[in-house]
C-alpha cells in the first residue's frame, strides 16, 4: 500500500511539468517529509530514520534528483569545499591515504581543492592556507604528514584557522583534531609475533627517524624487546628512507653489525621486499635463518618470494576518516554547536604469511 502510494505522488510530479527541473521540494512532497529531511538523507546525516531514509532515496531514484551545489552552497553559505594539503605524494602512503580522502569526499557531496607543499618555511604555510580560505573551503585536511618540526606551527596558529581543520599521520595534540594508524601498536604486533615465534635476536631497519611514523614504530621495536627482557642496542637498528634501494644498503650495514640476527622488523615493505632479494642472493634461508616482518601490506606483499609477513595498515580507511571527521565538524559549527577536538588512532592488523612461520 505505501509503495502504491508512493509510486502515484512520483507520477503527480512528473506530470505536472516534464520538462521542469526536479527541486528538492519536489522531493519532500512527492515522499512526505520536510524539505530539511531530505537535506539531511542527501548529506548522509545520521539522525534520520532508516525507514524515511529509503523513502527519500527512491523519491530521489525515481524523480532522477540532481541537487545543484550552486544552489545548495548560497541557501546553506557553505562552499562544499575541502582543501587538501599534501607532501611527498612519491611516498606509497600519503598517496593512498588520498584515494580514500578522494572516494569519501564524492561520497558526501564534496569536492577537493588541493594544495602541495614542497617545504614547511612558515610564510609558505601561511600562503597556503591564506589560498584555502580565500577560496571559501568549509574545511581543510592535512595530509602531509609529521617530519621533524614541519609541524610546529600548528599550536601557535590552529586557533587562528576560522575553519575545521583535521591532520592526518601526527601525534596527538591537545586542541587539535587528527587520524592516524596506531603505529607504535602495529610495530608491537610485529615484535610480539617474532618473539612468540622463538626470535630473541631481532634487528629493525627503520624508516627516516625525523618521520613520526617511523619513529613511532623503532620505539615499538625497542620497548618491546625492552618488556622481554632483551637488548635493543643503537647498532641493532640502522635508518632507511622507505625505498627498495635504502632498504638493501641498511639490510647490508644491519648484517655486518648484527651477524647472528634471527629476525628482522622492517619499518615497511618496499624495504623488506630488498631484505628478501639480498638473503636469497646470499643463501639465507627465511625463515628458518632469518625471519622478516614488513609495514604496510602493499597489494604486492603476497607475491613476494616468500610472502612477506606484514603489518596491515588501512590508509584508504585512514582518508576516508579524514574526510568524515571533518565533515562532521563542519556539520556542527553549522549548527552552532561546540566542537571537540579528538585524536583518533586507527588499530592495524597482523598478516601472517610465509616469511615469519
Amino acid at each position: 500500500m505505501l509503495q502504491h502510494t508512493l509510486t502515484e505522488q512520483v507520477s503527480t510530479v512528473f506530470v505536472a511539468d516534464r520538462k521542469k527541473r526536479v527541486t528538492i521540494k519536489d522531493v519532500a512532497q512527492a515522499a512526505g517529509v520536510s524539505t530539511q529531511t531530505v537535506s539531511r538523507v542527501m548529506n548522509k546525516f545520521s539522525y534520520v530514520s532508516e525507514e524515511t531514509r529509503q523513502r527519500v532515496e527512491e523519491v530521489v531514484e525515481q524523480l532522477g534528483y540532481n541537487p545543484s551545489t550552486l544552489a545548495r552552497s548560497l541557501i546553506q553559505q557553505r562552499s562544499y569545499t575541502l582543501g587538501v594539503v599534501t607532501f611527498g605524494l612519491k611516498h606509497i602512503g600519503p598517496s593512498r591515504t588520498l584515494n580514500g580522502v578522494a572516494d569519501k569526499a564524492d561520497e558526501l557531496g564534496y569536492m577537493l581543492l588541493m594544495k602541495e607543499l614542497d617545504n614547511f618555511d612558515t610564510n609558505k604555510i601561511d600562503d597556503v592556507i591564506t589560498s584555502l580560505l580565500a577560496r571559501q573551503v568549509d574545511g581543510i585536511i592535512w595530509v602531509a604528514p609529521e617530519i621533524g618540526d614541519n609541524h610546529a606551527w600548528v599550536d601557535a596558529r590552529m586557533d587562528k584557522i576560522p575553519v575545521p581543520v583535521i591532520f592526518i599521520a601526527m601525534h596527538s595534540r591537545t586542541g587539535v583534531s587528527s587520524v592516524a594508524t596506531d603505529n607504535y601498536q602495529g610495530g608491537v604486533m610485529a615484535m610480539r609475533h617474532l618473539l612468540e615465534g622463538g626470535r630473541k635476536k631481532i634487528g629493525h631497519i627503520s624508516g627516516p627517524l625525523n618521520w613520526w611514523e617511523a619513529e613511532e614504530r623503532k620505539r615499538a621495536w625497542r620497548e618491546t624487546l625492552s618488556a622481554a627482557g632483551l637488548e635493543a642496542p643503537d647498532c641493532h637498528c640502522v635508518e632507511g628512507n622507505w625505498s627498495s634501494a635504502s632498504g638493501e644498503q641498511a639490510f647490508l650495514q644491519l648484517l655486518d653489525a648484527f651477524p647472528d640476527m634471527d629476525a628482522v622488523f622492517v619499518a615497511n615493505d618496499q624495504m623488506a621486499l630488498s631484505v628478501l632479494r639480498e638473503a636469497s642472493r646470499r643463501g639465507i634461508s627465511i625463515p628458518s635463518q632469518l625471519a622478516v616482518v614488513g609495514f604496510d601490506n602493499l597489494p604486492e606483499a603476497a607475491y613476494f618470494y616468500p610472502s612477506l609477513t606484514t603489518i596491515s595498515q588501512d590508509l584508504q580507511l585512514l582518508g576516508e576518516q579524514a574526510v568524515q571527521s571533518v565533515v562532521e565538524m563542519i556539520q556542527a559549527r553549522h549548527q552552532g554547536q561546540s566542537v571537540t577536538a579528538q585524536s583518533k588512532f586507527i588499530q592495524p592488523t597482523l598478516v601472517v604469511r610465509e616469511s615469519s612461520r
